[in-house]
């Protein structure tokens, strides 16, 4: 997924209010720019921290900047994480659209945003005639405590728990499930749950994985100018499956 116009680089002054963050950019202007991540960012917000933003030139937004990525590092030089959480959802299905993904190919149809379960809707919809319906909900995933260690989540989210249940009843009633985790930043070696910060989710997962939902992880190479799904890393406790050889890339404009 290309940008339409190169990131805008800048230093994180402060992030508050959740959704939003000072930034004095490298001309030295101060914009306060939209921060479209509702998590704690365990990691992410000091200030001073190299970061990336976007710029909208729509008449009708308060704040034209939206932060897209910060510049993060535990020790192995720096690394770009992609904080924005309303990114993964396009990437993903970019992807699954080039056959990049290990086992999502060969669906005619794809969908999102498909209504289903307890008034939820499914990120993404494939559908054939043959293989039946496969629902995939994608999580995005930045926060790292640990070198290599990817882990989700970086707070409480009943939300994510309720949909991994949803996910289990799409099994049960005959359905393929997915569950996506897109880690938007390069060092990844491994996902990991952080039970720790939210035992439910952790529960939710064992049981939806019992029940058959499949876990998948991959991981981005990210830069100023775009974001590609690259690589699938394991999960702790369950093997990746076999690679798939990347095609041709097609990229869309964000």
């Amino acid at each position: 997924m290309r940008f339409s116009a190169p990131l805008i680089r800048g230093r994180l002054v402060q992030r508050y209010k959740r959704f939003l963050a000072d930034v004095v950019l490298d001309s030295g202007e101060t914009v306060t720019a939209t921060c479209p991540n509702t998590g704690s960012m365990i990691g992410l917000t000091e200030p001073g921290s190299v970061v990336w933003l976007s710029e909208s030139d729509s008449p009708t937004r308060k704040y034209r900047h939206t932060w897209e990525m910060v510049e993060a590092d535990l020790g192995q030089g720096p690394t770009l994480v992609g904080i924005n959480t309303s990114r993964p959802n396009a990437l993903v299905a970019e992807a699954i659209g080039e056959g990049l993904v290990a086992g999502l190919d060969g669906y005619p149809d794809l969908r999102r945003e498909v209504k289903y379960g307890q008034n939820s809707r499914i990120d993404i919809l494939l559908d054939c005639a043959k293989k039946g319906r496969c629902y995939i909900e994608i999580k995005n995933v930045h926060m790292m405590r640990r070198a290599g260690l990817a882990e989700f989540p970086d707070s409480v989210t009943q939300r994510g728990a309720k949909h991994l249940l949803e996910l289990a009843d799409m099994v049960r009633s005959g359905h393929r499930a997915v569950m996506m985790f897109l880690i938007q930043r390069g060092d990844a070696l491994q996902l990991d749950l952080a039970r720790d910060i939210d035992p439910a989710y952790g529960e939710a997962f064992d049981e939806a994985r019992a029940a058959g939902v499949e876990m998948l992880a991959y991981r981005c190479r990210l830069s100023p100018e775009e974001i590609v799904v690259d690589t699938a890393v394991p999960i702790e406790g369950i093997e990746v499956g076999g690679a798939r050889r990347r095609g041709p890339k097609v990229r869309t404009r964000v």
